[in-house]
């Protein structure tokens, strides 16, 4: 699920040159949402209410934090905005501590600060706090809430009809963002290339991703959670010096190295404390 999210982050930079970035969101999760569908059609149906209104609160969540993300990568170096958006590994067990009352460990907390250092090593050079930043700090959180929630409230047998309903939900907060802010609707790529990385997007890197991701965080903590999604900018520079044309950095080698021994570290802690931090609630 990580390596599909860091195998996007060189397809999405090249193409955001020719495609505005709600329009590339609306395109991708509209895709994904339809071919969803068509493999699931009753799935959303099979929901109950409760959940369905769940996955409603979560997909916006989701949603909201795209936008802003991909529009602070406007105002904010990629590097910069890399770290920010992977503050969601600090949010996530303070989250978790104050909404769901959750016990995290010493263990994990340490995990969290290692992961956390681990990925300014890997992506900062500097560092300045503006309109940018400010924005993708703010998606940070909502994706910290958005792991928490879905941590909450994810149960293996709603997988597959909460992610699309997700899925659909971010399609279309995207699109209206598209409508709102495009002056000729919603523009589509026109190129063959681009929609090839679409539709992988969409489907591999967007659908699929977020049904492991919905499935897995019914069985796992938050804050474990967090800790193991926080390789997905260690894959997106593994893959940026693999197909990106990069060149390997000690940068990137000691903060990848940190943040995997931080997934490592929470892996390797007793199953009965990781347990102790999963309060399903009902709401």
């Amino acid at each position: 699920m990580t390596a599909c999210w860091g195998s996007t982050f060189f397809l999405i930079k090249d193409l955001l040159e020719r495609v505005p970035t709600v329009d590339f969101l609306a395109v991708r999760f509209l895709i994904a949402g339809g071919a969803m569908l068509v493999v699931a059609p009753r799935a959303v149906s099979r929901l109950s209410p409760e959940v369905r209104r769940r996955a409603l609160v979560l997909g916006s969540l989701y949603g909201v934090a795209q936008i802003l993300q991909t529009a602070g990568l406007a105002h904010t170096p990629a590097s910069v905005s890399g770290f920010i958006t992977g503050l969601y590994v600090v949010a996530t067990p303070l989250f978790a501590a104050v909404i769901l009352r959750s016990r995290i460990s010493g263990g994990t907390w340490a995990a969290v600060a290692l992961a956390t250092v681990g990925l300014g090593v890997l992506s900062l050079e500097g560092f300045s706090i503006g309109y940018g930043e400010a924005i993708t700090l703010v998606a940070a959180l909502l994706y910290a809430a958005h792991i928490v929630g879905l941590g909450a409230w994810s149960k293996p047998a709603d997988a597959l009809g909460m992610s699309i309903l997700q899925v659909l939900v971010i399609a279309a907060i995207c699109a209206a963002a598209a409508l709102v802010t495009g002056e000729r609707g919603v523009v589509l790529p026109d190129r063959g290339a681009d929609w090839a990385s679409v539709v992988y997007m969409a489907l591999v890197a967007g659908a699929a991703a977020l049904l492991a991701q919905t499935w897995a965080q019914a069985h796992l903590p938050p804050t474990r959670s967090a800790i193991i999604m926080s390789m997905e900018p260690v894959f997106a520079a593994f893959f940026a010096v693999l197909l990106g044309g990069e060149s390997l950095t000690g940068r990137m080698a000691i903060g990848g190295a940190m943040v995997l021994t931080a997934m490592l570290v929470v892996e390797s802690l007793p199953r009965r404390k990781i347990e102790a931090e999963v309060p399903h609630i009902a709401v």
